[in-house]
């Protein structure tokens, strides 16, 4: 996978502690962001896959048999 070089702004409060955590750890600010938004889109994924869940128990939302897909492909 490539590497996509991006800029943030972040509070000085946030980022003097990334850079004293990064110090301590021995490991680059980048990665540790990358570490950091990988365990919460991973968080993120579990909300709306739990969100989507409750929406099928309570009948909010339409479920197409797969029968019904395989016979569209």
């Amino acid at each position: 996978m490539g590497v996509k070089r991006l800029n943030i702004t972040l509070d000085e409060e946030l980022a003097l502690e990334l850079e004293r955590v990064a110090k301590e750890l021995g490991e680059k600010k980048s990665r540790l962001i990358a570490k950091a938004l990988t365990f919460y889109l991973d968080y993120l994924d579990t909300k709306i896959a739990e969100e989507r869940l409750k929406k099928l128990e309570e009948g909010k939302t339409e479920v197409i048999p797969a029968e019904e897909v395989f016979k569209g492909l």
